[in-house]
């Protein structure tokens, strides 16, 4: 026998030798105290159920149920939460593979994408008290080179251009840690996104850790060669002319554009005092903006067509429901085309008062603004229109209250409609389609084509006047209050040739301040 066998030989031997002892001494002490016999501390069965229950709950992605079965439960939720966000990872399966006395060897295997996937190996410290075994909690414990302050990043390749826009330019660039904007003000609501799909593109990635200091280390590389730059449908001149729009508007504000030809998002913008919701996920009372849906309802149902002569009086009692013009106002009988220029409440209320309960929901449908969508890079959320469920209802949603909600991105894709006489299907990256989980049919072209002349009309005499001077531009403006009625945010929906838009001003309480903010984006362009 060799030396090194026989040290082994003694070595357990005297394990042998001391786990008696502990096992008599545990035994005495239980008998002697009355008490029932406290738990071992060395069961390795109870260690590995730990072991597994957090491993298992980690996979699951319930970062705060994983963190509970650790020793440092607040650090622990934040860290495995910020490792899975930055790895953007689509799955995670955590195994167990050994447990040998207070250490726990498992394997880790991330899905971060079509193709892509991350191996390797871990060892967790494990510790023992009042409430059993426990993980020990350091960074370590994600993976064995994570230390503090240390995050993960995915690169797809180490130079050159990773995003561009329609024309071209570049708006990201490949940097240490992945794709990097060219200036970080450009679309904060958009490039992030597509940032992380460029990331998981092209034959060549690699997952990298970087700390503190910037310091970059690879931990994993796959494939060779550099990546093709995703290619957006980002205008960087209507961006600029958004951006600027929504700064100067006087009032936090949003707009998206969107070319009605193509779908193309062209430019996503707000103000940095948009404090809640944003212009591709927030949803609004549209206010009159709603009447081009209202005013296809009515030319569909033949309950009057475009010249047909009604009154608009100061306000209109409905039921239970009195609806006012702003401030009231009232004109003497005129046809409809002029009431949905001059933005009668009154009118559409009476018309909509003698609709079918899903009158109005239909025809927010054929504009997309229950249409639902997977767009590569963002989320989007175009509206809700569900049917009334009473009269009071049903007048309310005519002039865009109640619960009749909308997304600036969803006002843009409804003017988008009207212009393309089409359903629109939104796009933002090449060669990454649009996914279409609830479509829609617009309007029959005879509506559409009166709905056209109705919106140029605002422009021309009636509450957009402001924009006459802005080339042909056609739309509907909306007021809608919110809150407990005192405030009203003001909306401009609308398009000029094949550029579709909609700006709103939060708490702007009219909808000059839009009407203004659109004109300072058309002039930019």
């Amino acid at each position: 026998m060799s030396r090194t066998a026989k040290r082994w030989v003694l070595a357990g031997a005297a394990v042998v030798v001391v786990a008696i002892v502990v096992a008599a001494v545990v035994v005495l002490r239980g008998g002697g105290s009355g008490e029932a016999p406290a738990a071992s501390a060395t069961s390795a069965g109870d260690a590995g159920d730990a072991v597994t229950r957090y491993l298992r709950a980690w996979s699951a992605g319930d970062d705060a149920a994983a963190a509970a079965l650790t020793d440092d439960q607040a650090g622990a939720s934040a860290a495995l939460k910020a490792a899975r966000t930055s790895l953007g990872a689509k799955a995670l399966t955590a195994t167990l593979t050994q447990v040998k006395g207070e250490m726990a060897a498992i394997h880790a295997k991330w899905t971060l994408g079509a193709g892509r996937v991350w191996n390797y190996d871990n060892e967790l410290r494990l510790v023992h008290g009042d409430a059993g075994w426990k993980v020990h909690f350091a960074p370590s414990a994600i993976h064995p080179e994570f230390g503090p302050g240390d995050r993960f990043a995915i690169r797809g390749a180490s130079a050159g251009p990773a995003v561009t826009d329609r024309d071209g330019k570049t708006l990201m660039t490949w940097e240490a840690d992945g794709p990097r904007a060219v200036d970080p003000a450009f679309a904060p609501l958009v490039l992030p996104g597509i940032g992380r799909l460029a990331a998981g593109s092209g034959e060549s990635w690699s997952v990298v850790l970087v700390d503190a200091a910037n310091k970059v280390t690879t931990l994993y590389r796959e494939g060779k060669g550099q990546p093709k730059a995703l290619g957006t449908s980002l205008s960087s001149t209507a961006q600029a002319a958004a951006q600027a729009a929504v700064d100067t508007a006087g009032a936090p504000a949003m707009l998206v554009a969107i070319q009605p030809s193509t779908g193309d998002i062209l430019a996503v913008a707000q103000s940095a005092d948009v404090t809640s919701g944003n212009a591709l996920t927030g949803l609004y009372a549209p206010g009159s903006t709603f009447k081009i849906a209202t005013a296809a309802a009515v030319l569909e149902a033949g309950a009057a067509n475009a010249g047909t002569v009604l009154p608009c009086p100061g306000t209109v009692r409905i039921g239970q429901r009195t609806i006012p013009n702003d401030d009231e106002f009232s004109l003497p009988s005129l046809p409809l085309h002029s009431a949905f220029a001059h933005s009668c409440n009154t009118t559409f209320a009476q018309l909509a008062s003698g609709l079918p309960p899903d009158a109005l929901a239909k025809a927010a449908s054929q504009f997309g603004l229950n249409a639902d969508f997977e767009i590569p890079g963002i989320t989007t959320e175009a509206g809700k229109v569900v049917p009334s469920a009473n009269a009071a209802e049903q007048v309310e949603s005519a002039i865009g209250q109640g619960r009749v909600q909308a997304s600036p991105f969803g006002l843009a894709l409804m003017a988008a409609t009207v212009a393309a006489g089409k359903p629109v299907t939104p796009e933002l990256v090449r060669d990454r389609g649009t996914s279409v989980s609830t479509g829609y049919d617009a309007p029959p072209a005879a509506v559409l084509s009166a709905l056209r002349s109705m919106m140029r009309e605002v422009v021309t005499g009636g509450t957009a006047t402001g924009l006459a001077g802005s080339g042909t531009v056609s739309g509907k403006t909306g007021t809608a209050q919110f809150g407990d009625g005192s405030q009203a945010n003001g909306w401009f929906a609308g398009y000029r040739g094949d550029l579709a838009f909609s700006v709103l001003l939060i708490g702007a309480n009219s909808s000059k301040p839009a009407v203004s903010a659109s004109g300072a984006f058309l002039r930019r362009l």
